[in-house]
């Protein structure tokens, strides 16, 4: 190992561990004393709720574990937006649950909140997958009620999302464990089956007080929406739960009987694990985004045997397409190279950047993919595409476009993984958020921006000044790099991994050894839906 490896290892896993210090953090919820009046009345948190239904020594991913993170300081913070999706086996069938965190702002629904259950509930449409609600919460965070309530992708969304799932047929169970007031309370009945669990469960359109503003009347919580009245007298629910742990049994007991699915078919084979070691995608990785390094060495590093088919090696060389299998399963890959390499004219191309030669390649092997009903892998590190009048003369927005039209009518399910730089349209050809990909994951070491920091700083920068001068200040070298710095320091926020995935432009931020599980589990959750389009590109310029 040379001197660099050593130094990009020891970088790369100070980040690493930057990353389980934040998920250390987002873990305890509301804190330690919230966690602690929570358990005084008999409940489990919510992480606890999800590892008691799951089976022991099963596999599980989080999505949005960031959701909300350093958001709302004003009002106190909202980790993990105050609930916490998991994708997990039941009784050995792969399910999505969302559980509330009532130790957060007693499970109160902010902006994000509300964002978050909506991607779950695509995650469970998207794949057939389904989903469990495990509800405890207060409503609507009334202070934000503007941001949350009467929008198309806000509050009401999620009801909406229940009816239409009930008609495709995805299971959905909902277990009340705590409050489910107001609007929230139209959860439970929207299932196919309800739960509640005696004496710390509630189910009621207007609380006590409410009730005694709107029509004088004066009853308590227990008896206006209580376990005994919904499950004897309203018939809101199916069952009345003796606890936390009776009611988990009895979503476990119901899952357990689901019949089979019908399986899209993607191919699957026994796994092998990679030959070359992993851990040595550490030392591989740059420590600088700006930095030279050869893709292959860690898609060696993902793939079952170290091995991957290329698609037109020697053509298009800033990208590369091939067939390989990851945990058994078979996929296309689509990854940016980030070495500078010669094309056939024996032209020098920039590593990380997209042209049209590489775009074409691209596009038609995403088009094969499609074809042989094989689901795409993306490896994002990628600046953009490339700029200039040779480019541009060249026709490099046609092929670009061409790139994009055949990531946008992809059928098969597709997976991201933003491992170095995601810029401008280069995210988007790469099948960036916008495009639907089934699951969108970041290595610590990823940036999403419109541009790298760099060339963003300077034009703001000239903006800036430009600005000041209108104004009639007097810029000093001084202050321009006061400015810069400034500037810098902002964007630099801006397009952390973080900070992408607190507002959930990516699913989370992942340990670059967990990629291999976070693809098995999305293919195995994507072969519960058959492929019902046929893959058509639409009308494009040839």
């Amino acid at each position: 190992m040379d001197i660099s490896f050593n130094k990009n290892e020891d970088f790369n896993k100070l980040q690493l561990s930057e990353l389980k210090n934040k998920l250390l953090k987002v873990y305890k919820g509301g804190g330690d004393k919230n966690i602690e009046k929570h358990k005084a009345k008999g409940k489990l948190t919510a992480r606890e709720r999800i590892d008691y239904l799951f089976d022991a020594k099963s596999e599980s991913i989080e999505i949005g574990a960031f959701a909300g993170d350093e958001m709302y300081k004003e009002h106190g913070g909202c980790p993990s937006a105050g609930v916490v999706v998991k994708i997990g086996y039941i009784k050995g069938k792969q399910c999505i649950v969302v559980a509330n965190d009532a130790t957060v702002k007693a499970g109160a629904w902010f902006p994000i909140t509300g964002k978050k259950n909506l991607r779950a509930q695509e995650i469970s449409i998207e794949n057939k997958l389904p989903i469990i609600y495990l509800v405890d919460s207060a409503g609507v965070y009334l202070p934000m009620q503007d941001e949350i309530f009467p929008d198309k992708e806000h509050f009401g969304r999620i009801f909406r999302n229940n009816a239409i799932m009930s008609s495709m047929g995805i299971t959905q169970i909902s277990a009340v464990m705590g409050s489910c007031v107001a609007g929230g309370a139209y959860l439970p009945i929207m299932s196919d089956e309800a739960m509640i669990v005696d004496k710390t469960g509630s189910i009621f359109l207007a609380g006590s007080y409410l009730v005694k503003a709107a029509i004088g009347e004066s009853i308590d919580n227990e008896t206006l929406g209580g376990a005994t009245t919904h499950c004897e007298i309203s018939g809101v629910t199916d069952y009345k739960a003796l606890d936390d742990k009776d009611a988990l049994d009895k979503i476990k007991s119901i899952i357990g009987k689901i019949g089979d699915y019908n399986k899209a078919g993607f191919n699957r084979i026994k796994a092998i694990s990679p030959t070359n070691t992993i851990d040595d995608i550490f030392g591989i990785l740059p420590a600088s985004r700006s930095e030279q390094y050869d893709m292959r060495e860690i898609i060696k590093r993902i793939v079952d045997n170290s091995t991957i088919e290329e698609y037109k090696q020697d053509y298009g060389k800033t990208i590369i397409c091939g067939y390989a299998r990851i945990d058994g399963w078979a996929v296309g890959i689509v990854a940016n190279q980030r070495k500078v390499v010669k094309n056939a004219k024996k032209e020098m191309q920039f590593g990380g950047v997209i042209y049209s030669d590489s775009a074409d390649k691209a596009t038609r092997f995403i088009a094969n993919c499609n074809q042989k009903k094989i689901p795409l892998v993306f490896l994002q590190d990628v600046t953009g595409f490339m700029v200039g009048s040779k480019s541009e003369h060249g026709g490099i927005i046609k092929d670009g476009a061409k790139m994009v039209n055949a990531v946008s009518n992809s059928v098969v399910p597709k997976f991201t993984i933003i491992i170095g730089n995601s810029y401008g349209a280069g995210n988007y050809a790469m099948c960036g958020k916008a495009y639907d990909p089934r699951l969108i994951v970041a290595w610590p070491s990823a940036r999403l921006a419109v541009m790298g920091g760099e060339q963003a700083a300077k034009v703001l920068l000239q903006i800036e000044t430009a600005s000041l001068k209108k104004k009639g200040e007097k810029i000093t070298p001084k202050k321009e790099q006061e400015i810069l710095h400034s500037i810098q320091q902002k964007y630099d926020a801006q397009t952390s991994p973080y900070y992408a995935a607190a507002r959930l432009w990516t699913d989370a931020v992942i340990n670059p050894l967990d990629t291999r599980t976070w693809i098995s589990l999305g293919i195995e959750a994507a072969n519960h839906a058959p492929i019902e389009k046929q893959f058509n590109l639409g009308i494009i310029q040839v």
